[in-house]
């Protein structure tokens, strides 16, 4: 969270002189932490730039990917206060988004009287505007598939392609490979001659070290924040 909101800070310091917005994504668990950026960063009102007698707030953005509830209706109305703007990307197929909330979410009726009154502990809404995508629209998908293959970002991303709005036949308008569809799910018809998860690591990760033996790199750790990450905090 600190290393977020220094870096925009520090980012919206640089470019002063330009007219700026902020705009975050993410997917799954990722996507959950998009928006709690989004609302920390308004909240805050790190996106309110004073300039003399002039105010100006930079718009901020979620763009969600297949992402759970995060808060309560409150949450929700608090986001929509402040102007965070969020569009959620899901298809139909998948569980991810339909929780946390079974019990209570933003299409109960009697949602608010339940937090307000009752202060009930389990209950979620999601924010922002959905767009609704179904992997049985594109003729390159099986219909069938398993719950990881609904959930798989390389799916909706390829669902986004060919989308054009609620009910309009699905048609491909970038040059995005399908075969990066089968790269971590088994979705793809056969017919394309992809195999099912393709993706791998080189070498499975491993190096050659100078003395000719086969190593996992050591991975670079962060025990401080940098210099210019602590300045900004």
């Amino acid at each position: 969270r600190e290393q977020i909101l220094s870096e925009i800070k520090r980012l919206i310091e640089y470019y002063e002189e330009e007219e700026l917005s902020i705009t975050i994504t993410g997917h799954s668990l990722g996507a959950a932490l998009a928006i709690l950026s989004a609302y920390d960063i308004a909240e805050l009102k790190l996106n309110v730039v004073k300039d003399g007698d002039k105010t100006t707030t930079i718009p901020v953005t979620v763009y969600s990917f297949a992402g759970p509830r995060v808060g309560n209706l409150r949450f929700k109305e608090r986001c929509e206060e402040l102007g965070v703007k969020v569009l959620r990307i899901i298809n139909v197929h998948d569980m991810v988004p339909t929780v946390p909330g079974f019990i209570t979410n933003e299409k109960f009726q009697f949602q608010k009287y339940i937090e307000d009154a009752l202060s009930f502990p389990w209950s979620y809404a999601h924010v922002g505007s959905e767009i609704k995508l179904d992997h049985r629209e594109s003729p390159f998908l099986k219909e069938n598939g398993d719950m990881g293959c609904a959930h798989n970002l390389e799916v909706l991303l390829h669902l986004m392609d060919g989308y054009h709005g609620k009910g309009k036949k699905f048609n491909l308008v970038s040059k995005r490979d399908i075969a990066l569809v089968n790269k971590s799910c088994n979705l793809l018809r056969s017919e394309y001659g992809v195999p099912p998860y393709w993706r791998q690591d080189e070498n499975k990760g491993m190096i050659r070290s100078n003395d000719g033996k086969w190593v996992v790199p050591e991975r670079p750790r962060l025990e401080a924040h940098p210099p210019h990450t602590a300045h900004h905090l």
